[in-house]
This record gives structure tokens, sequence and C-alpha cells, in this order.
């Protein structure tokens, strides 16, 4: 609901919070926010814009000529007064652009429709009329005295990007004319040029036909975050249900948060993504130090038991999923693979310092020393040392054997001491 103070300016009374929903969905609300996130040089206060705007922390939004106006509260109850400018269209561009719009019929509908078709601003910019801001066009100006977008500015572009999304008149507005000056200026302009033209009414059909198939650009592939989004938090008043365990429940969204991050990077990087089993996602999850509760839970569901499970944990942060096949598969290495194998075995060393190695399988063990190298189906070497009778994982794989075993040759470190300890 809009509030209309008199002059040239509507108040928008503050938006609900949108956990859980993209700030635009229209192209030119995506436009708006490319504006905004292209050119801010701190993504971390764009991130803090997102989390205040989700949160319903931007007040009523005041829209004038210009000038856009809010109170932003933090999250400590503190409240910033958040501006953020933008240029008006002179009288000249205005006359250039009513021009232009009155002389097409499927722009007037459009903007009736609160709709603002991408021909429309591609239109307005072959007459020198840019409707959409670009990079560097929005201006910040914030009573928290940052000298570029702070988090209180950047939540207001957001939350005025779902407004956008409602109504385009908003950036008309912004732009210098509110809706009814536009309007009755359209409606002069094209009756005007109604009574002047000696040809039918109307517009074009093929040229109409062919508007129908302009689409937007695609806009370009989002840049990877530095880091996880952070869930939603269950903190409320409301008791959990009965059998479901809020301590897990957060733990679980926010190692799905990771998961997420990670199949960005990949997709981002054209890596093909893996399919965990659900075996190895028990690992995955073990590895984010659930605590003694969950990590129970997870070693009993794995089948793996707790001294398993810690050393699959080490086996995954050493090397994820191919680490996890190199501790629990033993194979028979042969033919062209065990020729490769052996020829780098023997190049790692000088004859005179070459360890004694007794193989089984892809697994050669150093004689008289609680050392082992695991060979892994892509080639590379991983180091094993056996502690207190088991096998455990000592280190990353490397290409070289050599390296792999003068990684565990000495004795053991303060990591492989401990990290059973700390895994679970």
């Amino acid at each position: 609901m809009t509030r209309h103070d008199g002059g040239m300016e509507r108040t928008f009374a503050a938006l609900p919070p949108a956990h859980g929903q993209g700030f635009a969905s229209t192209w030119w609300g995506q436009a708006w926010l490319k504006a905004l996130e292209g050119t801010a040089l701190d993504s971390t206060q764009l991130k803090t814009g997102r989390r205040l705007a989700r949160a319903g922390a931007v007040g009523a939004v005041s829209v004038r000529p210009g000038r856009l106006t809010a109170v932003v509260q933090d999250p400590d109850g503190s409240a910033h007064r958040a501006d953020v400018l933008l240029e008006e269209l002179s009288p000249g561009q205005w006359d250039h652009f009513l021009d232009m719009t009155a002389e097409r019929a499927g722009h007037v509908a459009a903007l009736l429709d609160r709709e603002m078709p991408p021909h429309l601003v591609e239109d307005a910019a072959d007459a020198g009329v840019e409707l959409l801001p670009g990079l560097g066009d929005l201006e910040p100006e914030c009573d928290c005295e940052a000298w570029d977008h702070c988090g209180h500015t950047a939540a207001l572009c957001y939350q005025v990007a779902r407004l956008l999304d409602q109504d385009p008149f908003v950036l008309m507005l912004m732009r210098g004319r509110d809706e009814t000056a536009l309007l009755e200026d359209l409606q002069a302009r094209s009756g005007a040029s109604a009574a002047s033209s000696s040809g039918p009414a109307g517009v074009d059909a093929a040229e109409a036909y062919a508007a129908g198939d302009i689409l937007p650009p695609l806009p370009d592939l989002p840049g990877l975050p530095g880091e996880p989004g952070l869930p939603p938090s269950l903190d409320t008043e409301t008791p959990p249900a009965p059998g479901i365990d809020p301590a897990a429940l957060a733990f679980l969204a926010a190692r799905t948060a990771v998961e997420a991050h990670r199949l960005l990077a990949e997709a981002l990087r054209g890596t093909a993504h893996e399919e965990l089993t659900v075996a190895q996602d028990a690992v995955r999850l073990a590895a984010g130090d659930p605590g003694r509760e969950m990590s129970d839970r997870l070693a009993d569901g794995s089948g793996r038991g707790r001294e398993g499970l810690a050393t699959a944990v080490r086996a995954w942060r050493h090397g994820g999923t191919a680490a996890l096949s190199v501790l629990d598969e033993e194979w028979r290495v042969e033919g062209e693979t065990l020729a490769r194998a052996r020829a780098a075995l023997e190049s790692a060393w000088d004859a005179a310092e070459r360890p004694e190695l007794r193989p089984r399988g892809n697994r050669w063990t150093v004689a008289g020393a609680p050392v082992q190298l695991r060979l892994g189906r892509d080639g590379r070497w991983w180091p094993y040392r056996k502690e207190r009778g088991r096998w455990l994982p000592a280190a990353g794989p490397t290409q070289d054997p050599a390296t792999a075993l003068a990684s565990v040759a000495g004795p053991p470190s303060a990591e492989l001491t401990s990290a059973e300890g700390n895994s679970l």
C-alpha cells in the first residue's frame, strides 16, 4: 500500500520480511540490483544489506525525484537514515522519451499494465534517454558516514527492487515524473499525434508480432560468495514438534549451506558434479564437527562405528570422496597400471636410499616401519601410518611416492595423534 503525500512524492509502507525469497523477479528489477552490486566496492556491505532487507529492517520508503529515503534498523536496535540518489532526466530527455512512447501504443499499454518491456528501454536509449541506472548511478548517503554503499543503503536498494517489480512507475518518479503527470502527458501527445495523422490508427501488425519475441538478455552468472550463507535462525518461542531436534536441524542447515557453496563453486568452474552416497554424506556431515551426540548418531547410521567414522573423517579432510575410496577399497594393481606404479617407485629414490616395500594389492608397506603407501585409481600416492593397530590416513596425495612417504617418515605429528579425539 502506498500513501501519496502531495507533490511529487510517494511513501511505501515497510514491506514484510523476505526470508527465502529473491529481491527481483523482473528483468528491470534485476537491472536495478546489477547497478548496485556492480558498483559497491565492499561485498560484505552487500551481504549485510541483503540480511537487513530480508529481515524486514527497512522502514517506510519515500520516493521522490532524484532520491530514495528510508530508516534502516540494525540488529542492535540502532536506526540510520539511508538515502540513495539517482540523477533526474532533463526536460529535453523527458520530451524525447514521451514523444517516442506516445508513437508506440504497445509501450503505453505495457506501462499501464505495470510492465517495462525491453524494447521500451531500448527505444528510449536510442532516443538518448537511459531509464535504468547504470554502474555508478546509484549514489549512497547515510548518517553512519560510510563513504561507499553501506549495509543500510544496500538494504534500501534491495527493498526498492521489490517495489520496482510491482510498479515501474517508481523508477519514473525517481527520474523526475510522477505517474499521473506522465500518463496525462502521454495521453495529450497520443491525441495530438492521432489528430495530425491521416493514416490508420494502431500499430503495424508485423511490428507488433515481431516485438513479442523480444526477450531480455540473460543475466550474468552470479559471482561466488566469499563464504557460505547463514541459514535462518531457529530460535523461536514455538516448541519443536515431537521427534525434532532443533540442534541437529540447525547443524544440517549450516552444513547444507556449506555444500551448496561448494556445488556453486564447481558449477562456476565447469567441474563435473559428483553425487555423494548416503555413507559418504554421513562422513561429510561428521567432518563439520557436529558435537558428540550427533556424531554418535552419524557413527551408528553410517555403520562405521565411532573409530571407523573418526578415521573416515580424517581421510575426508585430506581429499574428500577420493580419499574415502583409498581408505575403504583394496584392489589388485595389474597391467599398465602396475607397470607405471613400479616405474614410479623405481625412480623415486636412489638405489642406496630406496626403502624395502612389501606390496599387497594397491598398498605398499615399508618393511619394519608403521608407514604405508596406497595407490589411488587416479595414479596418486596416499601416505598412511599405523597407530594402535589401525592404518590411518596421514596426509593428502602426491604424484611422487617419495614425497608421500617423506610426509610420514618421522614420528606422528600433533595432527595425527589428536585428530581422532577432535573429529568426533
